[in-house]
């Protein structure tokens, strides 16, 4: 049987649809989005996946909102929960409950740039790398161990849209071969928040961070 995992969204899905697009060996078993009508519900019902939405707005609190949410995934069962693009910050007690089975892309190199507007950051700081980052979820914000990042070049006449959309075409590099990794059995998160991943091969301009390949 295939390993299942639910995938959380909160807008267009662009993501979410690099990983179905990906024929990986794994089952998606449902999208969830806190938002009703975005587009990645309709990209994912097209594409013959369950959908669920927990509204954050019909919630009083951000702990019923993520209590709702954590009862709407486990109706699927899932083995992995996987965060494309879902705006919310979510509570300890959720994290704690999906512990090492909560992975997530960031649009930056992690450490540097957690939080929003990562690309403007980049482009004010003056770096000369930015990238993305697939790591796995814990309590202090867009930190946690991280499994792969890709680089890319911040070129002189950068746009933040620009340098947006040459991260994001890593981004969809990227998470499917990370997820392929974890449906294969090759991903495993260690004692002392190592991430180790067993014959790894990368998509061009990805870098495995920090990582042992065997």
């Amino acid at each position: 049987m295939r390993p299942r995992i639910v995938i959380m969204i909160s807008g267009r899905g662009s993501n979410m649809a690099a990983l179905l697009a990906a024929n990986l060996p794994l089952e998606v078993a449902a999208v969830i989005s806190n938002r009703p009508g975005v587009a990645g519900l309709a990209l994912a019902a097209a594409e013959g996946v369950a959908t669920e939405v927990v509204d954050h707005q019909a919630h009083a609190t951000r702990e019923a909102f993520d209590q709702c949410l954590a009862e709407t995934i486990d109706r699927y069962q899932p083995q992995l929960v996987v965060l494309a693009g879902f705006m919310r910050i979510l509570t300890p007690a959720f994290i704690r409950r999906y512990q090492g089975r909560l992975l997530n892309i960031h649009p930056s190199l992690l450490p540097a740039f957690p939080g929003l507007n990562t690309h403007r950051r980049a482009l004010e700081a003056g770096v000369r790398i930015h990238g993305c980052t697939v790591h796995f979820v814990t309590e202090q914000l867009d930190h946690g161990p991280i499994v792969a990042q890709a680089a890319v070049p911040v070129l002189p006449d950068d746009s933040e849209a620009t340098l947006a959309a040459r991260v994001l075409a890593c981004e969809h590099r990227i998470y499917p071969e990370v997820l392929c990794w974890w449906a294969e059995g090759r991903l495993a998160l260690q004692d002392g928040g190592r991430v180790r991943i067993q014959g790894a091969a990368f998509p061009d301009g990805s870098l495995l961070v920090p990582g042992i390949t065997a």
